[in-house]
């Protein structure tokens, strides 16, 4: 496949020659932006307009499908993370690519181009980066039953090269856990917050941090939780001015929205 900018240099070119009109020239262009293989149109641009590429939720997807998809995002990128997979679409997949990184708590499949995803705890700022120190992204947990979603939302910050600490088990019922890492957490650009239950730890954590907190509610709980549909309205009606919320279960979420403020801090867009 030609670079894009030559798809773009040769559909002008035709169209200032007479070959085709305005609204073929701007259609082409369009089509250019989606590459369609089968059943699967990946979006080959999002890493131009978003800063990243797309990511596949694997949940109800064949992992032929996963792999065609793969395949086209390796043309101009490294690494494609794919959530909410089975360690059956894993095996298939894992003959597929050779560079690979499967974690099986968070559900996560990160695919290299080139070379093997580092783990999250192996995401370092390098010595020459010039950015402060402060730029992590702390993922807290209540309980240990959130950490399949709190894993999500580590393994997205490490895909996106945020350096992150996994601190779990802090929840409300225990107050004094969350205290003895409020000084840790005060050095953080943001912070994902998982919680289920009564959905109660964004709010006592979000009055010690002057960063954004993403709160991400589970499903966790017991019957009138309703499979966290009251962790997400806690959430939302917390009195904290720096907590916002995001789904249920949504590790992915979380872990990009708090990436995204970080890698904002890093590159000076953010003060």
């Amino acid at each position: 496949m030609l670079p894009l900018n030559d798809d773009i240099a040769k559909l002008l070119s035709q169209f200032q020659s007479g070959e085709s009109t305005a609204i073929e020239l701007g259609q082409r262009i369009l089509e250019l932006a989606v590459a369609t293989q089968g059943s699967v149109t990946p979006d080959t641009d999002r890493k131009r307009r978003c800063g990243y590429p797309e990511v596949i939720y694997g949940l109800g997807k064949s992992p032929d499908a996963i792999r065609k998809v793969t395949e086209i995002l390796f043309e101009a990128n490294e690494e494609i993370l794919v959530t909410r997979v089975s360690p059956e679409q894993v095996r298939t997949l894992s003959d597929w690519f050779d560079f690979h990184r499967w974690n099986h708590v968070g559900k996560t499949l990160r695919i290299g181009k080139q070379r093997a995803p580092i783990a999250p705890e192996e995401v370092c700022i390098p010595k020459e980066d010039p950015r402060p120190k402060s730029v992590y992204v702390a993922v807290v947990s209540a309980g240990t039953t959130d950490e399949s979603v709190a894993v999500e939302a580590q393994e997205t910050l490490a895909w996106m090269g945020v350096p992150t600490v996994l601190i779990q088990d802090v929840g409300v019922a225990g107050p004094y856990r969350l205290m003895s890492q409020v000084p840790l957490l005060q050095k953080m650009s943001a912070i994902v917050c998982v919680a289920g239950m009564e959905g109660a730890l964004p709010s006592a954590l979000g009055g010690h941090v002057a960063c954004p907190v993403i709160a991400v509610p589970t499903s966790v709980g017991y019957g009138a939780n309703f499979a966290g549909l009251s962790a997400l309205l806690s959430m939302l009606n917390c009195c904290a001015s720096n907590v916002a919320v995001v789904n249920i279960d949504a590790g992915f979420k979380g872990g990009y929205m708090a990436g995204l403020i970080a890698n904002g801090h890093a590159s000076g867009t953010i003060r």
